[in-house]
């Protein structure tokens, strides 16, 4: 893994796990409300799940716990009593994405969020927690028709900001986000949340750091 990365064209961001502490709080929510009906989730089993969205999680999780798995209804609870705790209180903003964003601002690299939440959600997400005007546009897992580890969301940013998939940088939580990336020849550096990546996954990012606020002093 290198150590120095030259300056992106652009900046891509995940969002659950990434830019907010999200993941833990869904994980949490998603506990309880699958206790509800009569189902128990295991912490390696939604690490599986992150990520992915649509059809491809939904598969996961029949897999995971039968065909009877009510999926979608389980995960719009879930998403609702999350949403609601997030417009009472706010998002939980991860540490050094603040220093990280104005870092990018004041080198004038643009930004972007690409995240398997629906549009309209993160949009809601970045406003409430003032961090809107940093991104130049948002991708949602509602707007590409596969999820990762494809890495259709990440090509879709590339192409909507009008640059060649190397330029960019991907920066990600998830294993499923590294190998996303990784599918589409973009440079990844991965800030651990909830798991920290395979050895074998580890070798396709260009730098694993423990917050945002290091990842500044990965560039030349």
């Amino acid at each position: 893994m290198s150590s120095k990365l030259q300056l992106p064209a652009l900046a891509i961001f995940d969002m659950d796990g990434l830019i907010f502490d999200t993941e833990r709080l869904f994980m949490t929510t998603k506990d309880g409300v699958m206790k509800e009906y009569g189902y128990t989730q295991q912490k390696d089993d939604y690490i599986h799940t992150i990520g992915t969205c649509g059809q491809q999680l939904l598969d996961i999780l029949h897999r995971l716990y039968g065909d009877d798995y009510p999926a979608e209804e389980i995960s719009q609870k879930c998403r609702t009593l999350v949403t609601e705790k997030i417009r009472r209180d706010g998002p939980p903003t991860k540490p050094g994405i603040p220093e990280l964003l104005a870092w990018f601002t004041d080198n004038h690299i643009p930004c972007c969020v690409a995240s398997s939440t629906k549009h309209d959600l993160v949009m809601e997400y970045l406003r409430l927690a003032n961090l809107d005007n940093y991104f130049a546009f948002v991708i949602g897992g509602d707007q590409v028709p596969r999820s990762k580890p494809n890495p259709d969301i990440f090509l879709a940013a590339c192409q909507q900001a009008g640059i060649r998939p190397e330029a960019a940088l991907v920066l990600e939580d998830s294993e499923n986000g590294i190998l996303a990336a990784s599918n589409g020849n973009i440079p990844v550096v991965c800030i651990p949340d909830l798991k920290v990546p395979s050895e074998e996954t580890a070798k396709k990012t260009a730098a694993i750091v423990s917050t945002a606020a290091d990842v500044i002093s990965l560039f030349r």
